[in-house]
């Protein structure tokens, strides 16, 4: 995100919020926001050092240069202190490099190159938190909550994300072999060459007619615009305002704090949509809804699962508080942390948790995630064959309607008829039923 990122003049640290879930396979870390105003009073206040701690820090750093079975540098000693003290605190702050803080300014893009996965820890192991749509890790079948057991036949056991993460990535068009379990099988292996990856964030399509559906993939950088051309677009293919409208935010880990604003906000007219409360004053945000309404108060149901994580969170449980829509699927993630990355003058940058954030009833997400309204799991739904049979209308010499309406004979299915997103997605058919279901109570 290079564009967005008002760094300041060096006496000056720049202020970034992360929304993301937690490293990935394309970048070290997630997608980012700048803040309205640098953290200056964090560079001036200084705590006390803490003198006995630091004799024990130079002890140690004396005794493992003179005694350690190899030579070790000052400078590869001191980075891995730096590393451990930020991977210590929480699963979310880091120590970032030149490489890993060029990659993060870049990755709300859109474009990035690697598996197309984010990832986390769990049990010392690498588990996938979701695959991103049309990338290689989800072409090759990976899913939510595989553990990632081997990278190239290496166990990930013990194994930092930074480390795995840095496996994962490398040149577009090279081969790597994950080895996955899923759901406590047996481990199997799973080759994927990497790719440059093209996220479109926003996809859009008429259910059937009246009803539209909304996928929101990542908040990238321009989400929120997109999402509002691409209400505009279902209003003007369906020809008149929306019955229903599902909003799918399965698998999204999450992204650029603005766009879930932007994207609450085209469904909202007024109220509160986010804040963030931390220890420095700098920290605390608050984000209102404007009175333009993009959905023009189109019913809407809200699709969410254990992949839905951050930013993702932060739209539905808004969309929830505000009582403006249904949500249905399964629990988020329960990421409701705030990252700030300082910006360090060697190109380095730390990225530390610096708030957490609450939806408009107060509610932290972190740790918990958004319950659904209607908790409908994944399921897939074998269709029985059509019995054969007539109808009266096919019985020759039957009397015509009372009304003077056509005869429905017994029709033949169509060959090679496409089939319907939601013939194939249970999740997706259900709220397309419950949408259905809303306009019946309503008189339509």
């Amino acid at each position: 995100m290079l564009h967005l990122c008002r760094f300041a003049q060096p006496s000056t640290l720049a202020l970034t919020i992360m929304l993301g879930m937690y490293g990935s396979a394309w970048a070290q870390q997630s997608p980012a926001e700048i803040a309205p105003e640098p953290l200056q009073n964090a560079a001036t206040q200084k705590a006390p050092l803490p003198l006995e701690e630091l004799r024990t820090f130079a002890e140690v750093l004396d005794r493992i240069k003179a005694a350690y079975v190899e030579p070790v540098d000052d400078k590869t000693l001191l980075e891995n202190a730096i590393k451990g003290m930020l991977s210590n605190l929480d699963p979310h702050s880091a120590y970032l490099e030149p490489d890993a803080f060029a990659e993060l300014q870049e990755s709300t893009s859109g474009e990035f190159g690697g598996l197309g996965i984010e990832v986390g820890i769990e049990d010392g192991f690498i588990k996938v938190v979701s695959p991103i749509d049309d990338t290689p890790a989800s072409k090759a079948g990976i899913e939510a909550g595989d553990l990632i057991v081997k990278i190239d036949g290496k166990p990930t056991k013990g194994m930092s994300m930074m480390d795995a993460v840095s496996m994962m990535r490398g040149k577009p068009g090279s081969d790597i072999s994950l080895s996955l379990v899923r759901e406590g099988g047996k481990p199997f292996t799973v080759k994927i060459t990497r790719a440059v990856i093209k996220v479109k964030s926003v996809k859009s399509q008429l259910l059937e007619p009246g009803y539209g559906y909304l996928r929101v993939t990542q908040f990238q950088i321009n989400t929120g615009e997109e999402v509002g051309k691409a209400l505009a677009s279902l209003r003007k293919e369906n020809g008149k305002k929306l019955n229903g409208l599902v909003l799918d935010l399965r698998n999204n880990p999450g992204g650029v704090l603005q766009a879930a604003v932007e994207v609450s906000d085209h469904f909202l007219t007024d109220g509160l949509i986010v804040y963030t409360k931390g220890r420095i004053a700098n920290s605390e945000l608050r984000f209102n809804a404007d009175a333009a309404d993009a959905s023009e108060g189109v019913p809407l149901v809200v699709l969410i699962n254990g992949g839905s994580a951050s930013a993702s969170e932060i739209v539905a449980g808004a969309l929830q508080d505000q009582k403006r829509g249904v949500v249905m699927g399964t629990d988020s993630f329960g990421k409701g942390s705030v990252q700030t990355v300082l910006p360090l003058n060697n190109d380095r940058a730390l990225k530390l948790t610096t708030a957490l954030y609450y939806t408009p009833n107060g509610r932290s997400i972190q740790a918990q995630g958004i319950e659904p309204d209607i908790r409908v799991t994944r399921a897939k739904l074998t269709r029985e064959q059509a019995a054969e049979g007539i109808r009266e209308a096919d019985l020759a010499g039957h009397l015509g309607n009372g009304n003077g309406g056509e005869d429905r004979p017994t029709t033949a299915p169509t060959v090679g008829e496409s089939p319907r997103p939601q013939d194939e997605d249970y999740q997706l058919g259900q709220a397309l039923n419950l949408l259905k279901g809303l306009n019946l109570t309503r008189g339509q």
